[in-house]
C-alpha cells in the first residue's frame, strides 16, 4: 500500500518568510485534524515530519494553537479543530491598549493582551468565550486572516539599549527597530517605519526607518505626523504628474464646442481670503414675474479627469481634498485643482451649470441642466461682500467694486426668501463656533479666534443648497445609480439620552420615538437665550446621525430635505465628481428628462465611456467616500489638537473661566472661554470625596457632600499641566463654580459650619479652591483637546 503523502500547505511560502525551519501553517493543521482527529505522534507523521526540531516546533505550535482555541484536545490526547462560535471582522483599536472586532450587531471586545497580536485594521477570526458584566461579547483571536498595517509613526526612543519607535494614537505597539537605515534620530523625533515583522504574543513588531519627519516642534512636522498616521496619500505617483503635466494652461477651443456660453453673464465667486481653488461661480436676477432666475456654475472637472486614467485612480483613492491650518492635501494635482479647473476671474473656464428658478417664498420652482463655457467676472472674498452689504466698505472697495452692487444686493434679496423658506421648512440651524488658527513670524500660534460667520458666507451656502436639491432632483428622475448625501433621522440610546439630560433641566423634544427637524429646530429656537444654550445644542448635534454617501436615499435629516446630493465642489470631493458624471452621461445619451438641455453636436458617450457604474460599485464607492471623509475630519482635529497644545504650554499656571462640555466617570471636560480649547478636569481633582457618574443626567455627584459637576456648569479652571506629544491638558478648579442655570452653588454642611453658617437652606457658593490634588503628574484618559478648527466652508 502506497504511503499517503503530506498535504500541500497553501501557506507554506508565508511560513518560510517567517522560520528559518519552517513547519506546516496552522490552517494546514486544521485541514488535517478536520479530517480525523489526531493524537501530536499521529499528527506529526501525518505532517511529513521526521526530524526532533521539527517535531519540538509542532509541539510549540500545538500549544499555542490549544491556549488560542483553535484546537481541543481529548482526554486521550487527541487533537481536533475546536467547536466554538466563530466570526470575521476588522480590528478596531482604542487608544487605552483594548480593542474590538467589528461586526454588523454588537462589536466583540479584545482584551489588550489579544491586541498584542494585531494592528489597527487587521482582519482576524475570532472566537467568543463568553460575556463580561456589561453584556459585551468578549473575543479571543483564533486566526489573523489579513494583515493591513505595512507602516506606522511614532516617536524614537531607547529602551534596555534597544531603539525603538513608541507608536501614537490607535496603535498601542512598542516597535523595535532593526535598521536605523543611516539616520540618527534624537530621543523624541518622529520616524516613519515599515513593519518587518508582525506583532504576536509577546513578540513586539519590528521595523526599520523608512523616514525622519523630526522634530514634533518644528513648524509642518504636525502635520507630516498626522498626514502619516492617518494613511492620507500625499504623494502624486509618477504617471498622475506624467498625466497633469499633459493639459494646457487654458481650455481649447475644441474644448469649447457645442456648449452654452455664458462668458457675457456676470458670474462671480465668493471664497475666503485664503481659497485658492475656486470651483463654484454664482448669478442671480429678478423675474418680471416675481422671484428670480439662478445660475449656479460649477468647475467641470469630469470634462479633464476621464474615467481609468492614473489622475481619476488617484482622485478616487484621496476622495477628498484635506484641509490644515498650514496646507492643504488636495484630491487632484495643482496644474487642475488651483489651474485649468479653477473659476479664476477674466479667465476662460468649462464648467457644469444649474440653471433654476426660485419663488418670491424661496422655493425651488424649476432647473435646467446644462454643459456651459464661462468667465468669471470679480473674485470676492466673504468680508468684501459683508462690508459692501452692509455700507462698512472703505472708498476704494466701493469705488473699486461699484458696478457689481446690484447683482450683490439681488443676490442678497434671494438670500433673505431662501432663508425664509428654509426657517419654514423646519431645517436644523446649528450655530457653532469655528475658530482659526493665527500664526506669527516664526510660524507658532499667536492667537486663536473664532470665524465670524456673515450674511456673504450664507448667500452662498443657500446658492450652493439650491443646486445640491436641484440635482438630487434629476438623479432620482433618472433612476440612475448615483450617490446621495445621505442624513438619517436619530434614534435609539443617543435619542434616548438626550430626553433624559432634556428631562432633568425641565425640557422636551416633540415628535415622540421619530423626531422631526422641525421638534429640533423648534427645541434650539426655545432654549436659544438660555445661559445654557450652547451645551443644549452640543447634546443635540451627539444625538444625530453623522452623514455619509450612499445609493439608497433616504433624505437628509438636519436640512429636512427628502433628497440630497453634492454636485458643488468636484475640485475637492470625489462623489461631486461622480455626480458631474452622471449628469454628463444623461445630457450626451439622449436622456428624455425636461430638466436636461444637451447642445447640438456634443458627442454622445456610451456608459462605460463615463459612468461604468452599477449598485454594488455605487455602494462601495459610498462607503469609501465617507471613511475618506472622517479620516480628513480626524486628521485635521489632530494637528489642531497638537497646535493649541503646543499654545498652552506658555499659559501653565494661568486661570481661566470655563464650562463643563463633556461628564465621564473619570472627571469632566471643559471648555476655557476665551482660548476655545478644553481640558480635562479629573475626578481626583475634585477633592477628598467619591463621585459617582450619572450618565443619564450627565453630571459627576459626590456620595458624602452631594456635590454635583453637570453638563454646562461654568467653572473658572487653572491649566495644571499640558502633554503636547499626547495631546493632553489637564486643568484643576479653583474660585467659585455656578450653575448652568447661573445659580450659585449651595456651600456643604462642613463650609456652612466652617463659616459660622447655621440656616437649614443656606444660600452662598461654595468655594472650590484648594480642593484635593490636581493629578497634574499623572497623564489624563481622554484627550484634553478636541475638534474646534476653522472650515474651508460649513460641510453639509
Amino acid at each position: 500500500m502506497a504511503k499517503r503523502r503530506p498535504p500541500a500547505d497553501p501557506h507554506a511560502e508565508r511560513e518560510a518568510s517567517r522560520y528559518e525551519n519552517p513547519i506546516p501553517s496552522r490552517e494546514a493543521i486544521l485541514e488535517v485534524l478536520d479530517e480525523k482527529p489526531l493524537t501530536e505522534q499521529q499528527l506529526a507523521k501525518r505532517l511529513g515530519l521526521r526530524d526532533a526540531d521539527a517535531e519540538e516546533a509542532l509541539r510549540r505550535r500545538v500549544r499555542a494553537m490549544l491556549r488560542d482555541r483553535q484546537l481541543s484536545a481529548s482526554k486521550s490526547g487527541r487533537l481536533e479543530p475546536a467547536a466554538l462560535e466563530t466570526c470575521e471582522g476588522l480590528v478596531q483599536a482604542n487608544k487605552d491598549g483594548f480593542g474590538f472586532v467589528l461586526q454588523e450587531g454588537q462589536d466583540i471586545f479584545l482584551t489588550a493582551w489579544q491586541m498584542q497580536r494585531v494592528f489597527d485594521g487587521d482582519r482576524v477570526r475570532v472566537a467568543i468565550e463568553g460575556y463580561d458584566r456589561r453584556g459585551r461579547a468578549m473575543g479571543n483571536i483564533v486566526q489573523v486572516l489579513e494583515r493591513n498595517t505595512r507602516q506606522i509613526v511614532g516617536r524614537f526612543d531607547v529602551q534596555e539599549g534597544e531603539p525603538c519607535v513608541l507608536c501614537e494614537g490607535k496603535v498601542s505597539h512598542v516597535v523595535v527597530l532593526e535598521d536605523l537605515a543611516g539616520t540618527q534620530p534624537e530621543i523624541g523625533d518622529y520616524l516613519t517605519v515599515a513593519i518587518t515583522r508582525q506583532p504576536e504574543i509577546k513578540k513586539p513588531p519590528l521595523g526599520r526607518v523608512v523616514e525622519m519627519l523630526g522634530d514634533i516642534n518644528r513648524p509642518g512636522v504636525a502635520t507630516d505626523v498626522a498626514v502619516r498616521q492617518h494613511e492620507i496619500p500625499y504623494e502624486w505617483p509618477e504617471d498622475v504628474e506624467r498625466e497633469a503635466r499633459r493639459f494646457a494652461v487654458e481650455p481649447g477651443e475644441e474644448d469649447k464646442q457645442a456648449r452654452v456660453d455664458l462668458r457675457e453673464l456676470p458670474l462671480i465667486t465668493i471664497d475666503g481670503e485664503d481659497a485658492r481653488d475656486f470651483d463654484d461661480a454664482v448669478f442671480c436676477e429678478p423675474k418680471k414675474s416675481g422671484g428670480w432666475r439662478l445660475w449656479v456654475a460649477i468647475a467641470d472637472v469630469s470634462h479633464y479627469v476621464s474615467i481609468g486614467s492614473a489622475l481619476d485612480e488617484e482622485a478616487q483613492k484621496r476622495a477628498t481634498s484635506v484641509y490644515f491650518p498650514d496646507r492643504v492635501v488636495p484630491m487632484l494635482p495643482e496644474a487642475l485643482s488651483n489651474g485649468l479647473c479653477s473659476l479664476k476671474p477674466e479667465v476662460e473656464r468649462l464648467c457644469m451649470v444649474c440653471e433654476m428658478t426660485i419663488s418670491a417664498q424661496g422655493r425651488l420652482s424649476g432647473y435646467t441642466f446644462y454643459e456651459g463655457v464661462m468667465r468669471s467676472h470679480a473674485r470676492f472674498t466673504y468680508n468684501e461682500v459683508a462690508a459692501l452689504l452692509t455700507g462698512e466698505a472703505d472708498a476704494e472697495l466701493q469705488s473699486r467694486r461699484k458696478s457689481f452692487l446690484p447683482q450683490l444686493r439681488d443676490l442678497h434679496d434671494l438670500y433673505k426668501a431662501l432663508r425664509f423658506a428654509r426657517d419654514q421648512r423646519g431645517a436644523i440651524d446649528f450655530e457653532t463656533v469655528e475658530t482659526r488658527v493665527i500664526y506669527d513670524k516664526q510660524h507658532r500660534i499667536a492667537e486663536i479666534v473664532p470665524v465670524q460667520r456673515n450674511d456673504a458666507h450664507k448667500i452662498i451656502e443657500e446658492c450652493m443648497l439650491c443646486a445640491n436639491v436641484a440635482t438630487a432632483r434629476l438623479l432620482e428622475k433618472s433612476e440612475m445609480p448615483a450617490l446621495y448625501r445621505v442624513h438619517q433621522r436619530p434614534s435609539g440610546d443617543k435619542l434616548s439620552n438626550l430626553r433624559a439630560f432634556l428631562g432633568e433641566i425641565g425640557l422636551d423634544l416633540g415628535g415622540g420615538e421619530e423626531p422631526t427637524p422641525n421638534d429640533f429646530q423648534a427645541l434650539l429656537s426655545s432654549v436659544a437665550e438660555r445661559p445654557d444654550a450652547s451645551v443644549i445644542q452640543v447634546m443635540m448635534l451627539r444625538s444625530l446621525k453623522q452623514a455619509m454617501y450612499q445609493p439608497d436615499n433616504h433624505g437628509h435629516f438636519g436640512l429636512h430635505y427628502p433628497a440630497y446630493a453634492h454636485f458643488t465642489s468636484p475640485i475637492r470631493r470625489y462623489p461631486d465628481l461622480l455626480v458631474h458624471r452622471c449628469i454628463r452621461y444623461l445630457l450626451r445619451s439622449n436622456a428624455a428628462l425636461p430638466q436636461l438641455a444637451p447642445q447640438k453636436g456634443a458627442k454622445k458617450l456610451k456608459p462605460q465611456d463615463i459612468y461604468p457604474y452599477d449598485m454594488g460599485a455605487m455602494v462601495a464607492l459610498g462607503e469609501h467616500c465617507s471613511m475618506a471623509e472622517r479620516r480628513a475630519d480626524d486628521a485635521s482635529r489632530d494637528v489642531m489638537s497638537w497646535l493649541k497644545c503646543e499654545y498652552l504650554t506658555e499659559k501653565v499656571g494661568e486661570s481661566f473661566e470655563a464650562v463643563i462640555t463633556a461628564v465621564t466617570g473619570f472627571g469632566f471636560f471643559a471648555e476655557m472661554k476665551p482660548l476655545y480649547m478644553e481640558g480635562l478636569v479629573h475626578i481626583g481633582a475634585l477633592g477628598k470625596d467619591f463621585y459617582q457618574f450619572d450618565a443619564a443626567r450627565q453630571r459627576l455627584v459626590g456620595e458624602r457632600n452631594r456635590e454635583v459637576f453637570a453638563l454646562g456648569d461654568t467653572v473658572t479652571v487653572q491649566i495644571l499641566r499640558v502633554d503636547v506629544e499626547d495631546r493632553k491638558v489637564d486643568l484643576g478648579l479653583v474660585g467659585v463654580g455656578t450653575s448652568a442655570a447661573g445659580k450659585p452653588r449651595k456651600l456643604t454642611r462642613r463650609e456652612q459650619i466652617a463659616k459660622g453658617i447655621f440656616d437649614d437652606k443656606p444660600g452662598g457658593q461654595k468655594n472650590k479652591s484648594g480642593r484635593g490634588k490636581s493629578n497634574a503628574g499623572k497623564s489624563s484618559e481622554k484627550s484634553g483637546s478636541r475638534k474646534s478648527r476653522s472650515s474651508r466652508r460649513r460641510k453639509k
